[in-house]
């Protein structure tokens, strides 16, 4: 099978991180005798500092083009307080909405062998946030008042909006354990009231599907004390930002997770991380967030021998403690970036 990829590495640890997962896709390729062609373009820091946009028209078009984006990670202190639209981060919301991807899928899974949470040891921890992406706050219109002394976002959201990334959840919840969590925040928001009026007419079609309601402030506290209860969480925007870095802490590490946003046609990879400016170039940065993004890659792909090996690999370097020092917690005998990423590769050819 033939993919071209469109690979954007970013800012920061974004290209460290991308090299050792473009190193593990063509083990895979290799291996299942797949042809995978790559075109790296530019976004973030150096696009702004190449190309004067954080986002050009040429790496949209790519995008657009290409079978799927392999992501590395976004974000420079450099450009903090530029003005609005000229941000690194405002290029990766730019994407998002031409892309229109508008349901990003954020598995939460604690591995054997892993200094866990600092809060409590945890096991079986296996659940997944479906966050809408392509509206409410952060797309809302924003400004300020003339004097300066006042400021707004809003958030909008539709019935369409809501219908479409739900009928992926009730999907997902149905593929698993058929139970489904809406987070919002509906006693005060009248967005929230939407989506539990649009959810609760949807769940009328998904009967099978056991479906309850949680209040944000409620929900980021039962995450931490009974995360196994979980299994398909559904919510906006923001609040999906907000309960999946949270829920980071359950694994051990933020540089664990990975992420899929999916759009009608197209469909984007990438770890949840930011660009960890101040790892960059020291060969620390933690690989397994964007490998096991290549991971849900491949199953979007519909290859579910590769990613079921491919995340075989992931638990034996876990297993075996080829590990970067965020989880690793001895500072002498971690594994650099470029180690965990050889393991992985070797796995996959020998196994």
């Amino acid at each position: 099978m033939k993919k071209n990829i469109v690979v954007i590495e970013g800012d920061g640890i974004g290209p460290e991180v991308i090299k050792q997962s473009i190193k593990v896709l063509n083990s895979i390729g290799n291996r299942f005798v797949h042809e995978f062609s790559y075109q790296n373009v530019l976004a973030g820091a150096k696009a702004i500092e190449t190309l004067g946009s954080p986002m050009p028209k040429e790496t949209i078009d790519s995008c657009l083009k290409s079978d799927a984006v392999l992501f590395g990670s976004i974000g420079d202190p450099k450009y903090d307080y530029y003005p609005r639209g000229m941000r690194p981060e405002d290029g990766l919301l730019k994407l998002r909405k031409k892309m229109n991807l508008y349901c990003n899928i954020r598995p939460i899974v604690t591995y054997p062998g892993i200094p866990q949470s600092p809060i409590k040891k945890l096991e079986g921890v296996n659940f997944v946030i479906y966050r809408e992406l392509t509206g409410g706050i952060y797309f809302g219109k924003k400004g300020r008042s003339k004097n300066g002394k006042e400021a707004y976002d809003y958030c909008v959201y539709s019935k369409k909006e809501i219908e479409r990334i739900g009928e992926m959840s009730f999907k997902a919840a149905r593929s698993r354990n058929r139970k489904m969590t809406l987070v919002d925040k509906a006693n005060v928001l009248e967005t929230s009231r939407l989506w539990r009026e649009v959810i609760q007419k949807m769940a009328l079609d998904y009967s099978d599907v056991n479906l309850e309601f949680l209040y944000i402030d409620n929900a980021a506290m039962q995450i931490i004390i009974n995360p196994t209860k979980f299994d398909v969480i559904l919510t906006d925007n923001m609040f999906g930002d907000i309960l999946s870095d949270e829920a980071s802490i359950l694994t051990g590490s933020l540089g664990l997770l990975p992420s899929a946003s999916i759009g009608n046609k197209k469909s984007l990879f990438e770890p949840i991380h930011g660009s960890y400016p101040q790892a960059k170039g020291k060969n620390i940065a933690n690989p397994l967030g964007s490998i096991l993004s290549v991971s849900m890659m491949l199953e979007y792909f519909e290859m579910h021998q590769e990613k079921n090996l491919l995340e075989e690999a992931v638990k034996s370097s876990i297993q075996e403690k080829i590990c970067t020092p965020d989880i690793i917690l001895d500072d002498r005998n971690y594994s650099s970036t470029e180690e965990v990423g050889d393991y992985i590769e070797k796995y996959i050819k020998n196994h």
